[in-house]
């Protein structure tokens, strides 16, 4: 008897076999200790800043500096810096927890919601604990004391709903958000260094805490199991807005938000030494303006690393196999 076969010639394409479970288990564990190492270092961040920059006379000296040289060119900036301050408010806050507690729900991503809320909740809080029950600001007799204020309560505002959104969003619109996050967290940032509410240290150390609570987020992120429907029972997004972005993508926003990081800190840098080596002198013009710079170069240092940071460890968090679905 003959058996007639018919072979096709179209290849039978099979899934890959998913990674064995320690090897979950592990990628999941590195990125844990990772995120809460970044926590804890912006944690100590926070701190050396208001050992510097406010338990000092050195660094009250320099601050004031740049706090003075704020005054120069005020009035044309300001007509912006108040636009952008005048939407921080409680109940913006409010607003955006809820909006991205909804996108998260729409995506089917209840721990996430609630991942949402402890990053925004636990940002503002520590925040203000921080600035009026932790810290003081002793009289060293310098000018415009006004007590202590870091860190800055309204870049908090910012930078946590910022931060917010990049977690929430569909993978592949999270590099642009964090884009965009830096953006609005460093006009929030200057714009309280124009209006005089601010000191560039409350400003940086507002950022680290945002970026503390963002890691801890993150590192819920990577221990919650990701089990998404794929056909019924969830309203599904574009699927070519919901897979993971590009890694060219990826690489091509990290890399623009680490340049344009390091090339700040490095104007940042060379400004701070140029004003705390010249202490005995800070009253002209142009010390106080350099001061002023340096501090909003700082400014846009701590937004853009810290955002890239932000956005490796999201993705570095949902980057691991899942038990069925889309990206998280």
């Amino acid at each position: 008897m003959t058996y007639l076969c018919a072979v096709s010639d179209t290849p039978v394409l099979r899934a890959p076999a998913p990674p064995p479970a320690p090897v979950v288990r592990d990628r999941r564990r590195v990125v844990v200790v990772v995120a809460l190492g970044v926590a804890v270092l912006s944690f100590v961040g926070v701190w050396v800043l208001w050992q510097v920059f406010v338990d000092t006379l050195g660094g009250q000296e320099v601050e004031n500096a740049a706090f003075q040289g704020a005054r120069y060119g005020q009035t044309q900036l300001w007509r912006v810096g108040e636009r952008v301050l005048s939407v921080v408010s409680a109940g913006f806050i409010i607003g955006v927890l809820i909006a991205a507690m909804a996108i998260a729900a729409l995506r089917r991503r209840w721990s996430l919601a609630v991942q949402v809320a402890v990053l925004m909740i636990g940002a503002n809080l520590t925040t203000q604990v921080l600035k009026h029950v932790v810290f003081g600001r002793p009289e060293l007799g310098v000018e415009a004391s006004y007590g202590n204020t870091l860190p800055s309560g309204h870049t908090t505002a910012a930078a946590s709903v910022a931060a917010a959104l990049v977690l929430v969003v569909p993978p592949r619109v999270r590099p642009w958000a964090a884009v965009l996050g830096a953006g609005y967290t460093t006009a929030t940032g200057i714009s309280t260094l124009i209006g005089q509410w601010h000191r560039p240290s409350d400003v940086v150390a507002a950022i680290l805490v945002v970026l503390a609570w963002t890691a801890i987020a993150c590192a819920l992120v990577a221990l919650t199991p990701t089990r998404v429907p794929t056909t019924t029972g969830a309203l599904r997004l574009n699927p070519d807005v919901d897979r993971d972005p590009a890694p060219a993508t990826m690489r091509l926003v990290v890399s623009v938000l680490v340049i344009a990081g390091v090339a700040a800190a490095g104007c940042a840098s060379v400004a701070l030494m140029h004003t705390w080596d010249n202490r005995d002198d800070l009253s002209s013009r142009a010390e106080q303006v350099t001061a002023y710079l340096g501090g909003a170069a700082g400014t846009v240092m701590a937004s853009c690393l810290a955002f890239a940071v932000m956005l490796v460890l999201r993705q570095a968090a949902a980057a691991r196999p899942q038990i069925s679905g889309t990206p998280t």
